[in-house]
């Protein structure tokens, strides 16, 4: 075992930030992992942005017809879809055992402030939701363009480091995926001007035709009022049964979205609540994933006092 591939590297899920600075250095860090994969006989997923979706495809040439390709801009916008909908799809759909080689580029510039805790939040959930799974996953990280910050995240968020212009591995010192997730567990700004819906199991039907009032004037297309209606009902269903069985339900118009907030005096503690994929047999227990699929933006901020989720649906 070399100094750089130490005990943390032998567990049977591998997940690396790739760090970059240049298309080249890209190429250089992405193309060859995919290529030992396929040689490997592993099946392969990219999803990251378009633009580098090009340079990956067009560096593996005819190798690139085995690959499944997705648009993290498209399949991720909601960072909480991730895990779910992309990385976990993927691998399940996989035959039982086989390992499978993933890149997943969930943070890129021009992520906003109001997306970027939910995306350190995601990178760290990876670690819990891949454990002991047969996979290797690879972020890239362009530490040109992206915030100094985001970088010092992704040593805390990945247990190993790559660095694309020399190919060295090794571990990261920071590795603290709990500890971002507390970090990044921050309250929400309030909501300016906005009277809150106070509902209970007897209003849980008011609520979700409040809620529909309010996209269609706040200018929603009638496929996202659908989507918010849906979130509403699933939210405020769950305060119901699993937050002290009331709540308050709040819809406004802010930077171009509308968006949804529920709060209510339950304390979520499973940190990977509604980022795992339903069980085909599960009953019940899908409404954050459900609102994860259909939201643009999910944000969370629990604790004993209570849990507040805000949704986010473009106009």
């Amino acid at each position: 075992m070399s100094a750089t591939e130490s005990f943390a590297t032998l567990d049977p899920f591998l997940h690396r930030a790739l760090f970059y600075g240049e298309e080249d250095e890209y190429v250089a860090g992405t193309v060859p992992f995919v290529r030992d994969a396929l040689a490997a006989g592993e099946p392969v997923a990219v999803a990251v942005p378009a633009e580098n979706l090009r340079l990956i495809r067009d560096g593996l040439g005819a190798d690139a017809d085995s690959v499944r390709f997705l648009d993290m801009r498209v399949v991720g916008r909601n960072p909480g879809r991730i895990i779910p909908a992309v990385l976990r799809a993927f691998a399940d759909a996989q035959p039982s055992g086989a390992r499978v080689s993933i890149i997943g580029e969930p943070i890129w510039a021009g992520r906003t402030p109001t997306e970027y805790p939910a995306c350190v939040q995601h990178e760290a959930l990876i670690n819990a939701a891949f454990r002991g799974r047969s996979a290797t996953v690879l972020c890239p990280y362009d530490t040109r363009r992206l915030d100094p910050q985001a970088v010092a995240d992704a040593y805390a968020t990945h247990p190993t480091v790559v660095r694309a212009g020399s190919g060295r591995k090794e571990d990261s010192g920071a590795y603290a995926p709990d500890a971002v997730m507390a970090r990044y567990n921050e309250p929400l700004p309030p909501a300016v001007d906005v009277v809150p819906f106070r509902f209970d199991d007897d209003s849980l039907a008011e609520a979700r035709h409040l809620a529909i009032d309010e996209g269609v004037r706040l200018g929603l297309t009638p496929a996202r009022v659908e989507d918010l209606a849906l979130a509403t009902a699933e939210l405020a269903t769950n305060s119901v049964v699993h937050g002290g069985g009331s709540g308050s339900l709040g819809v406004w118009a802010e930077d171009g979205y509308v968006l949804c907030q529920v709060r209510d005096k339950g304390h979520l503690t499973d940190p990977l609540a509604g980022r795992r994929p339903a069980a085909r047999e599960q009953r019940g227990g899908r409404g954050l994933l459900m609102v994860n699929l259909v939201a643009d933006l999910v944000r969370v901020h629990t604790g004993p006092g209570g849990t507040t989720v805000r949704c986010w649906f473009a106009r």
